[in-house]
């Protein structure tokens, strides 16, 4: 039976025909929650995903991604609801968002009779249709349920932050109701208690149930408003998921088609894919031919024709022929599910400017309740009578203006459309941290074969000295270099496929990192490489100088090859430019950047390029471990680099420089050490990542400018610094619309970047 690691406290079975839990409980609890269930598949263990291990810290807080929990609940820094890690398609209805509404609306019906009573006498001078003693009973049977059932989550919040000592927009609303409830109430129940100042013509005390119903009422609508725009963060990435088909045609061993789901899709199944289906999951073509549309994917806007032989991407659309593909990856190991959770790992994650609304929300709540408790104190002292209730109304309203909910949500919600926005341009952000630097950098380098160049090198030119022939050093060439991965090798070995040469067997291989290889083939020693490699055998290549210059001018790599210790001939190879690559360029110039190429090409051949491209600093013949320092000493010149590369000699490099830019079509390691990948490799998409993140930069500094000029302007304003001039000031009830209002309209120009242009 094979064990599946899950928590310390779950465990799932499988004995390759029945899934086991550990006990009823936890099979239960699945059952109510299944997207908590990790899809975890591998070649040896092919579980569907509703029977995955639950995955630990599956929900975080939005705007504090360091809470993680296994469970639903509430932030306890900031009180808002947990939110699953990862977007799911349910058609349930977020049970947050639906609490919301239901407390909303009772609290709405009730609220409305005390808002038209009080309205009827301040407005209409509706005064003595009730006697004002049953009235105020009447407003206080109605507001206690609203003010203690409708607004308990944030009484329960707020009592959080005060044990927690994490003070925040909860904190501020709870003692805003509360207060205004508890002085209201006290005057209903013991009037005899208040000074005469306090009694009313009628003889009553002034009581604001009104106020606080109505700020519970605002603050709910806020809530909803929120919680819906923030469900729009997702929607990019449930586009995505969207994009998966729910069942895939498997075709059997007998020869019969059956339709299946796609969660019982096991690798090495055979697939077909009919035209205008979508490619279930990722694969090889084993049969057909057909244009595939993976513009929803990678960006691609042409649709790339697949044959034998080449990959497919689940999710993508076959637009006219037929398919049948074997599957390679399934489940969370597919390449847009890692879209999908890369993406969702990354909007958790925190830019550094969101440090600027941390450290002012530390001191920003204690501040805020001194300024309320000055307020109350102030209007006590020198404010008209009622003194007390007009200071009580005054320090009400701070509390609830300064509701710091539009500070918090400045940062994250820009970084999360953002990142969304990124992946549906073909742009994997990996996070935010990444996203924040990109616009800030001045300095690109770029790896040279695969980034600047198609990254299909292919033999142009066979040169061989006396005593060998061009079929003989590529058939022993290609022999050797079938077990490279290199770009150069695979050319050589393109060639040979090409002359239906057969392969030698091929003993003690052994590589240097980009740089050649050397074999024994047939009891004689091959080696084949980059002149400094050859030259470092103690091989003599002078009488191949010559020749291999005028190959380099003409912008061919050249490849060298000897056979015991004897130089035998040479390849030239070359890689065309990319069609995006001069005007990737030319507008990284024109924006001032400095441009540099790395490369561990030949210099002749590295400036033959750089010259096509107008590229003024290259540093060629430059082995993988140079290319990272190469990188650290720009970085410590106080230059802010970007590195582009996608091959494995990229990798240290990519993971020093400040921001590293894979190409998609790149090997595992060079997209493993970036933090950008450009999806469809194209060099354009490179300003299209720059100008998304100076929008989202320029978005997140709106945000922040909005939370602060409310802030300052509000609570001044709530507090009666115009009362001495027009002789009125903020009640609490416009003091939470107001609150509400700045949280939307954040939120709303967060949302803006959806729709921007990244071109």
């Amino acid at each position: 039976m094979t064990v599946i690691p899950a928590t310390a406290k779950h465990q799932a079975y499988y004995d390759g025909k029945q899934y086991f839990f550990c006990s009823a409980g936890c099979r239960t609890k699945f059952l109510a929650d299944p997207h908590r269930y990790l899809h975890r598949t591998t070649p040896e263990n092919n579980l569907p995903r509703k029977l995955q291990p639950h995955i630990v810290g599956a929900y975080t807080c939005p705007m504090h991604p360091e809470i993680q929990q296994n469970t639903p609940g509430d932030c306890p820094i900031c009180g808002m609801a947990l939110e699953p890690n990862h977007p799911v398609l349910t058609s349930d209805p977020n049970p947050e968002l639906a609490d919301m509404r239901r407390r909303f609306w009772i609290g709405f019906i009730l609220t409305f009779p005390i808002f038209i009573s009080e309205m009827g006498g301040h407005v209409f001078g509706l005064h003595g249709w009730v006697d004002p003693t049953v009235q105020i009973w009447i407003e206080a049977l109605l507001a206690t349920p609203v003010v203690w059932w409708a607004g308990w989550p944030f009484f329960v919040r707020g009592w959080r932050s005060l044990i927690t000592r994490h003070l925040n927009m909860f904190t501020l609303i709870a003692l805003g109701m509360g207060t205004a409830w508890s002085y209201s109430i006290f005057a209903t129940l013991a009037p005899q208690l208040f000074p005469m100042s306090f009694h009313q013509a009628n003889g009553t005390i002034a009581v604001y149930f009104e106020a606080a119903t109505v700020i519970t009422v605002l603050v709910l609508l806020g809530q909803i408003l929120e919680l819906r725009a923030r469900e729009k963060t997702g929607d990019a990435l449930r586009a995505l998921i969207k994009l998966s088909p729910k069942t895939a045609h498997r075709l059997n061993s007998d020869g019969s088609e059956e339709d299946i789901s796609i969660d019982n899709v096991l690798i090495d199944d055979l697939l077909r894919i009919r035209p205008g289906e979508k490619i279930p999951v990722d694969g090889t073509v084993q049969d057909g031919q057909s244009p595939v549309d993976q513009s929803l994917v990678t960006g691609e806007p042409l649709p790339v024709v697949k044959s034998s032989g080449d990959a497919v991407i689940g999710g993508t659309l076959n637009t006219s022929g037929a398919l049948t593909m074997r599957a390679t990856r399934i489940g969370a190991d597919t390449f847009l599910s890692q879209i999908v959770a890369l993406v969702a790992t990354a909007q958790r994650s925190r830019a550094s400017v969101q440090r600027l609304a941390d450290s002012v929300a530390e001191w920003f709540v204690p501040s805020v309740i001194s300024i309320a408790i000055v307020t109350f104190i102030t209007w006590s002292i020198w404010g008209p009578e009622p003194r007390f209730a007009f200071g009580l109304i005054a320090a009400v309203s701070v509390l609830i203006i300064a509701c710091p909910c539009a500070l918090g949500l400045a940062t994250p919600m820009s970084v999360m459309v953002g990142l969304g926005r990124g992946a549906q341009a073909g742009i994997l952000i990996k996070d935010a941290t990444a996203l924040e630097i990109l616009g800030k950098v001045d300095t690109v380098v770029f790896d040279k074969t695969g980034t600047l160049t198609l990254g299909k090198p292919a033999v142009t030119k066979i040169l061989a000295l006396p005593g060998f022939t061009e079929n003989q050093l590529l058939r022993l060439g290609s022999s050797v270099e079938h077990l490279s991965e290199h770009p150069l090798a695979l050319a050589i070995v393109s060639a040979a496929r090409d002359q239906k040469l057969t392969f030698l067997p091929v003993e003690n291989f052994n590589t240097a990192s980009g740089e050649g290889v050397i074999a024994t083939v047939e009891n004689s020693t091959v080696t084949i490489g980059r002149l400094a490699f050859v030259q470092d055998q103690e091989i003599d290549t002078a009488t191949l100088g010559k020749d291999a210059d005028i190959l380099r001018r003409e912008g061919a790599t050249v490849i060298f090859i000897a056979v015991d210790k004897t130089i035998a001939g040479l390849f030239a190879i070359n890689d065309p430019l990319k069609p995006s690559a001069f005007d990737t360029i030319t507008v990284l110039r024109n924006q001032g950047k400095r441009l540099v190429m790395l490369t561990g090409d030949h210099s002749v051949t590295a400036h033959a390029i750089a010259d096509q491209l107008k590229i003024d600093t290259i540093q060629a013949e430059v082995l993988p471990e140079q290319k990272s320092q190469v990188i650290a000493a720009l970085r410590a010149k106080g230059r802010v680099v970007a590195m582009v590369g996608d091959g494995i000699n990229d990798a240290p490099a990519l993971a020093t420089a400040d921001v590293g830019i894979a190409m998609g079509t790149g090997t595992d390691v060079a997209l493993e050490s970036a933090q950008i990948i450009l999806l469809n490799g194209d060099l354009n998409y490179i300003i299209r990542a720059i100008n998304l993140s100076r929008l989202t930069l320029r978005n997140i500094r709106q945000n922040l400018f909005f939370a602060f000029l409310y802030n300052a302007l509000g609570i001044p304003i709530a507090a009666g610094i115009l009362y001495p001039m027009y002789g009125t000031f903020f009640s609490p009830i416009i003091s939470a619309a107001a609150m509400a209002i700045s949280s939307v309209s954040v939120i709303a120009n967060a949302l803006r970047l959806t729709w921007v242009s990244l071109k």
